[in-house]
């Protein structure tokens, strides 16, 4: 069995998380928010929280994505980013479990590849929570 990241302090919508959208205005925020609001949109049975400063999102109480605003980009990132498929190459990272996909107000990403992504992430963590 392998082990899952588990935050049983997660709650369906966190007002926590809201307060970080708010703080986070400009561009990389709405990146952030878009980007959040796609992942909070996967399923009924995601769950979120603040870990480690930033949004996170679960499947139940298991991480499976987070966002995060840097000075220059927004990261989306996989907690088993290393064991997703990843057809369109947009991870980056070389850590035994986690990529992040950057994304920068002055390049566009490919938005139905990494939609594709965060659902993949979401399925692979279903699956894995089911396997237990």
């Amino acid at each position: 069995m392998d082990k899952l990241l588990r935050f049983p302090s997660a709650i369906r919508h966190d007002p926590a998380i809201e307060t970080w959208m708010d703080e986070h205005p400009g561009e990389l925020g709405a990146i952030a928010q878009r980007w959040f609001k796609v992942i909070r949109d996967c399923g009924d049975d995601v769950r979120e929280l603040l870990h480690d400063g930033h949004p996170t999102a679960c499947v139940g109480d298991a991480a499976f994505v987070y966002v995060n605003a840097f000075r220059a980009h927004v990261n989306v990132g996989f907690f088993r980013g290393a064991e997703i498929l990843d057809p369109d190459g947009l991870l980056e990272g070389t850590g035994k479990f986690m990529r992040h996909v950057k994304l920068r107000p002055e390049s566009e990403v490919d938005a139905s590849a990494l939609a594709q992504l965060v659902e993949t992430a979401y399925t692979d963590m279903r699956k894995r929570l089911e396997a237990k």
